[in-house]
């Protein structure tokens, strides 16, 4: 991997002297030197990371790990900074048209925005119940690391004979954020402690009679593999995990009690140095935008009253009598609002989600113009990170279309999976939420690949959220019941502005937040302690949804209003959809630029 990084670095510099030399041509013979200066940069970049290859469905340095060091972070700071400087020197935007302009604005916007952030890279936990590298090795093994031969089985070997490589980088990181005070809450060890134990339990580390979860996969997916050499394969995988994945997680697992006895329940990101700092630069790197920590509080709180006056008129038609809190109360709790949580429930469930799926995808016509080529399936989160996981989320397939994109649902417990609320949360992770919008980007080819992979949490979760409103005049949530569901999803998003803000600005307990849930929210009390532990792991990522949803809204809108009987909705999400992701006020300029153009 080193030799071929070391030559897509000689090729860049290469590239920029040449560039550098020929003289200034049309904006056509510009825009394709810019394109080869980014596609190099981009190239550079990946050959650090064959995690990011595999996941792009590329099967170079397939035996190896992402390097995870200090040392590797700040050898990507240096590059993306030569690469900015390389992009301002040799090129002059205004002699640049269309796309290829926006792909010079969004290259520097973006490696700006990382550079910014490098200041900030240890104000993040490496370990947690929500990703880490702890959960990533085997969530990456089974969604990533393809089995064609065998010699992609013995890559995935060597990929487990290097773990413990690997969890040695990650503890020094952890080790490092210690001595600076930058620890997770003490409730975060559990869950990461009872996740690594779950990863190497089962056969072949104990005899319980199952496979571990990495085991199971790998056994699959040699299947198809001559007997001769599956067995040798199994056999050399089973010394890998015994000889180098036990070990390496024991150590980690060792490492975690010893910081848990150090641990306190302070939630917020206001404790780390900076904290209110770093809370801030992390709202405005969310947003794409620069609204302060008390401006998204106040915004949620505006959002949540709204809803909950759109939720009490849809209590009426229900017949309900009682307040919105006695109803809240009534949906979390009625069985009939649930699967049973056995595994019939579960299959219920996940029969029903791909039946919305097949009857979205019979719709898309009307409202789309560009619709993926890339095929969707949908699976309960794996068991080794159900307890701790969210209630669901997607996994990009490969740009490809070999591996198919995953909507995951976590079904551990289906009293925390209201039926009421299927239909959005399908919409949201699914189509035409993340898979839709995900897929048209990366199939993209006429993009540079930065815009094909990169995202903005921002557009990406504001599109999802926009899309379970537009489900609505798509024809769906027929049953009251149902559009209380796409409520209580709007409204979950709302409250996350409240409380995120709350938790790492204002010093809200971990409680305090859970609370505000259970009084504003119908979600059951499980679901509600989830969420805010996620939004204390992953500060400031809470508050894009609302802010990139009503973005999205104010945007239709005014293009509505200035456009009159020539607005197309079809028209609108072909603008909105296939530049790639992009900030939002990017995104503003994009259907200013519809208006203008008069459809």
């Amino acid at each position: 991997m080193f030799k071929r990084a070391a030559m897509a670095v000689a090729a860049l510099v290469g590239l920029v002297c040449a560039v550098g030399a020929a003289a200034a041509g049309t904006p056509a013979e510009e825009g394709a030197r810019l394109n080869i200066f980014l596609e190099a940069c981009f190239q550079e970049a990946l050959d650090k990371s064959p995690e990011e290859k595999a996941r792009l469905g590329l099967k170079e340095d397939a035996d190896e790990w992402d390097d995870i060091s200090d040392s590797a972070a700040a050898e990507m700071q240096l590059m993306r900074i030569r690469h900015l400087n390389a992009l301002k020197a040799r090129f002059d935007p205004a002699r640049l048209q269309g796309q290829d302009r926006m792909s010079y604005r969004l290259f520097e916007y973006a490696t700006e925005r990382d550079i910014d952030a490098f200041r900030w890279r240890y104000h993040t936990y490496p370990v947690n119940q929500m990703y880490g590298v702890h959960n990533n090795v085997p969530a990456f093994l089974i969604n990533h690391h393809e089995v064609a031969t065998v010699g992609d089985a013995e890559n995935y070997i060597k990929r487990l004979e290097g773990v413990p490589a690997l969890f040695e980088a990650l503890k020094e990181n952890l080790r490092t954020r210690q001595s600076m005070g930058i620890m997770p809450p003490r409730f975060v060890f559990e869950h990461a402690i009872n996740a690594c134990e779950r990863i190497v339990s089962g056969a072949p580390f104990d005899a319980s009679g199952r496979d571990s979860t990495i085991l199971e996969d790998f056994r699959t997916k040699v299947g198809a593999l001559g007997e001769a050499d599956r067995a040798g394969l199994i056999a050399r995988a089973e010394g890998a995990l015994k000889e180098r994945v036990r070990p390496a997680y024991e150590g980690l697992i060792a490492l975690l009690r010893e910081q848990q006895a150090q641990a306190t329940d302070d939630a917020g990101a206001w404790k780390l140095p900076d904290g209110r700092a770093f809370y801030a630069s992390a709202v405005q790197r969310t947003t794409t935008t620069d609204l302060t920590p008390e401006q998204v509080h106040e915004m949620g709180l505006r959002e949540v009253a709204r809803i909950h006056a759109e939720m009490t008129e849809i209590m009426k038609k229900t017949g309900f009598s009682g307040s919105l809190a006695d109803f809240f109360e009534h949906t979390r709790s009625d069985p009939k609002f649930f699967y049973p949580n056995n595994s019939r429930g579960r299959g219920e469930y996940l029969e029903e989600a791909m039946r919305l799926t097949d009857e979205m995808r019979s719709r898309l016509d009307q409202f789309f113009i560009t619709k993926p080529k890339a095929d969707m399936v949908v699976r309960p989160v794996e068991p080794f990170r159900e307890k701790s996981a969210g209630k669901a989320f997607y996994n990009a397939g490969s740009p490809d279309g070999s591996r198919p994109g995953v909507y995951y649902v976590n079904l551990y417990n289906t009293m925390d999976m209201p039926r009421y609320q299927m239909e959005a949360l399908a919409f949201h992770e699914g189509i035409p939420g993340h898979h839709m919008q995900i897929s048209i980007a990366q199939e993209l080819e006429a993009l540079p690949r930065f815009r094909r992979f990169d995202g903005y949490t921002a557009y990406s979760e504001g599109w999802a959220l926009y899309t379970e409103v537009l489900a609505k005049e798509m024809g769906f949530y027929t049953d009251p019941y149902s559009d209380f569901g796409r409520l209580a999803m709007e409204l979950w998003r709302a409250c996350r502005l409240v409380v995120d803000t709350g938790l790492h600005d204002k010093q809200w307990t971990r409680e305090q937040a859970i609370d505000y849930l259970m009084k504003n929210t119908p979600n059951p009390k499980g679901d509600c302690t989830r969420a805010i532990e996620r939004y204390i792991v992953l500060p400031g990522q809470a508050t894009a949804y609302t802010v990139g949803r009503n973005t999205i809204m104010a945007l239709r809108d005014r293009a509505k209003r200035a456009l009159g009987p020539k607005f197309d909705i079809r028209r609108f999400h072909e603008v909105v959809l296939t530049s790639g992701a992009v900030p939002l006020d990017v995104l503003e300029e994009m259907v200013e630029e519809m208006i203008r153009s008069g459809s």
